[in-house]
């Protein structure tokens, strides 16, 4: 049996199904392209594997939401994802509210609220309105923030990597940071998949580190509008 099928004991503190974060400080995200979404841009549930350094997938996640969303709202769109671990159980929950956005107007700014395990919040995701570059705080259960989260010129760059620093709440020390991985030209116009690199802190609180996983997928819509706003004006 795969090592990583195997479950952990109970760690004090530590959410159910999580004790395999407190041994990491680095993920990766990666989302499965699906073939018709290629092919004719119908936009499906998407779907992702959470692997360590060494490519072992150690979480699963799948979105939920409804059609017409996904068809008329694109990477705005509301959303329930749920993370599973080995043996299909969900340990994460996350949940994204319908909002607009606009580099220009602070109104309906982006959140999402992360479970671990679900009906048990961890902590929240918050847009902070700013023209040009995304920014983030990071909260905790009792809403209190914790850490930020800075991105490039409107969430986009012209390097191959998009990186989103993690930075401490005085915005003195980077401690880590969620990089967008460039996935090639056609890959990047005809879907929207995404690769994301997350690094952190081996001893953060194994609840920011959901929190974290999070967070990648509400930078998604930001990195995935910002790109294709570039196409548009490149075309």
């Amino acid at each position: 049996m795969n090592m990583y099928a195997v479950p952990s004991p109970g760690i004090p503190g530590c959410p159910p199904g999580l004790e395999y974060l407190t041994q990491v400080d680095q993920l990766l995200i990666k989302q499965k392209v699906e073939v018709i979404e290629a092919l004719v841009g119908f936009e499906s549930n998407n779907k992702y594997e959470v692997r360590n350094v060494m490519g072992q997938n150690v979480f699963y996640a799948v979105e939920e939401n409804d059609c017409l969303s996904r068809q008329c709202c694109g990477p705005l769109r509301p959303f329930n994802i749920h993370i599973l671990d080995n043996f299909g159980q969900e340990v994460i929950s996350i949940t994204r509210p319908l909002k607009c956005m606009s580099c220009f107007f602070p109104c309906c700014l982006q959140e999402l609220e992360v479970q671990a395990p679900p009906g048990n919040t961890v902590g929240y995701v918050i847009q902070q309105w700013h023209p040009l570059s995304p920014k983030f705080i990071v909260a905790n259960e009792h809403n209190e923030p914790v850490l930020k989260i800075h991105g490039p010129f409107c969430g986009w760059s012209c390097l191959p990597d998009v990186d989103f620093e993690i930075l401490t709440m005085d915005e003195v020390s980077k401690i880590g940071k969620i990089s967008k991985q460039w996935t090639g030209l056609l890959r990047e116009v005809f879907t929207d998949a995404d690769n994301f690199g997350i690094q952190f802190p081996m001893d953060l609180d194994v609840r920011m580190k959901a929190v974290m996983i999070g967070a990648c997928f509400l930078i998604v819509s930001v990195a995935s509008k910002a790109f294709l706003l570039y196409i548009y004006l490149w075309v």
